[in-house]
C-alpha cells in the first residue's frame, strides 16, 4: 500500500528537526513524514485516528522503536496525548490534513466516487457516524448548507433536493449511487468540467462525517501552549477551508491586537505568541506533481513559537 508524503523535504526542513527533539506528527498516516523526522534524529509521537494507519506505520518504523511512540487518537487531542505520555511540550508539530491515498484507494472505506462501496468515509472506524447516515438522515436544508460550506458546491441546492427525492424511494447505500445522483442533478455545463462532478459533494460529506474542520480548530487553538520556545509547526492543507483556518490562526497569533487603529500604541496588552516563517505558502514543484498528482493542491505553512 503506497503513499507518497507530500512536501516531505520542505516540511522536515521547515521543522528544523534537531537530534533528540520531540516531534508530534498528528496525521501519522503510513509514516512518510515521521520516517524523515526519525532519520534526522528526532524523537516522535505519532497519532492517527485510523487504526490501520497506526499499525502500518508501527511496522514501517519498527527499526526506530526506541524513539517512536504511537497513539490511536485525533490530533485535536494533542495536549491530552502529550500529557498521557509524560510530555508537556514538543519541539515541533506536523499535520498533513485531509484523506490519505491508502484510504482513498481502498474501496471498502467508501471515500472515493471512483469505486463502488458502502457509504462509510469514517477515518476512525470506531466512530458511529457514517456517510450513509449523513446522506440519508439530514434534512434537505442541512444537506444544502453542508454541501455549500464544506464542499463550496455552487449547485448545493439542486444536489440536496435530488438526494432527498431519491432517498424517499429507498435509502442511498453506496458511493456510486451518490455519485450518480450528484451527476444527474447538475446542469450539463457542470458535468463537462474537468474534475469529477461529485468531487465537492464527497469532500463535504467526508468533512461532516469526521468533523475535520473542528479537529483543525482544536489543534490550532492548543498549539501555542504545547510548543516549546523556538519550536515550529508545519501545516499542510489541501483545500481552501483548511488553509483558511491555518491562515486565520497564524494571524491571531501574530497580529491579535484589538486596539483602534488611530491609537499611537497598543494598550490592549496583546503579545504575539508566534511568528510566521512562510510569508507565502510553500507548494509542490512540477516534478513532485508529476510523480504524485494528488499533491497538486497542497500548501505548506510554517510558524515558530516565540519566547514568552
Amino acid at each position: 500500500m503506497s503513499h507518497a508524503p507530500v512536501l516531505l523535504r520542505e516540511a522536515a526542513d521547515g521543522l528544523r528537526v534537531k537530534r533528540d527533539g520531540l516531534y508530534f506528527d498528528g496525521t501519522l498516516g503510513f509514516g512518510g513524514h515521521a520516517l524523515e523526522i526519525l532519520k534526522r534524529g528526532g524523537r516522535l509521537i505519532g497519532a492517527d485516528r485510523d487504526a490501520d494507519a497506526i499499525e502500518a506505520a508501527r511496522e514501517r518504523l519498527g527499526s526506530y522503536a526506541g524513539r517512536a511512540r504511537f497513539v490511536h487518537a485525533n490530533f485535536g487531542d494533542a495536549p491530552e496525548i502529550l500529557k498521557s505520555l509524560g510530555e508537556d511540550k514538543a519541539d515541533g508539530i506536523l499535520c498533513d490534513f485531509g484523506v490519505s491515498s491508502p484510504q482513498l484507494d481502498r474501496a471498502e472505506r467508501g471515500f472515493s466516487y471512483a469505486q463502488s462501496a458502502p457509504l462509510d468515509m469514517r477515518m476512525n472506524r470506531e466512530d458511529t457516524l457514517t456517510a450513509r447516515a449523513v446522506v440519508n438522515e439530514r434534512s434537505e436544508e442541512e444537506l444544502r448548507r453542508m454541501l455549500y460550506e464544506y464542499g463550496e458546491e455552487r449547485h448545493a441546492g439542486r444536489i440536496a433536493s435530488a438526494i432527498v427525492k431519491r432517498r424517499a424511494a429507498k435509502p442511498i447505500e453506496t458511493t456510486d449511487e451518490l455519485a450518480d445522483i450528484v451527476r444527474s442533478a447538475m446542469p450539463g455545463s457542470a458535468r463537462r468540467e474537468k474534475q469529477h462532478p461529485a468531487k465537492r459533494t464527497f469532500q463535504a460529506v467526508r468533512i461532516a462525517v469526521n468533523d475535520e474542520l473542528g479537529e483543525i480548530r482544536r489543534l490550532l487553538g492548543a498549539v501555542p501552549g504545547i510548543l516549546r520556545d523556538g519550536g515550529r509547526i508545519a501545516m499542510i492543507s489541501f483545500h481552501s477551508l483548511e488553509d483558511r483556518l491555518v491562515k486565520t490562526a497564524f494571524r491571531g497569533w501574530t497580529d491579535g491586537c484589538v486596539c483602534p487603529r488611530e491609537l499611537p500604541e497598543c494598550v490592549c496588552g496583546f503579545v504575539p505568541s508566534m511568528k510566521i516563517v512562510t510569508k507565502k505558502p510553500i507548494v509542490p514543484g512540477g516534478d513532485e506533481i508529476s510523480e504524485n498528482p494528488r499533491a497538486r493542491s497542497a500548501k505548506l505553512r510554517i510558524a515558530e513559537r516565540m519566547a514568552g
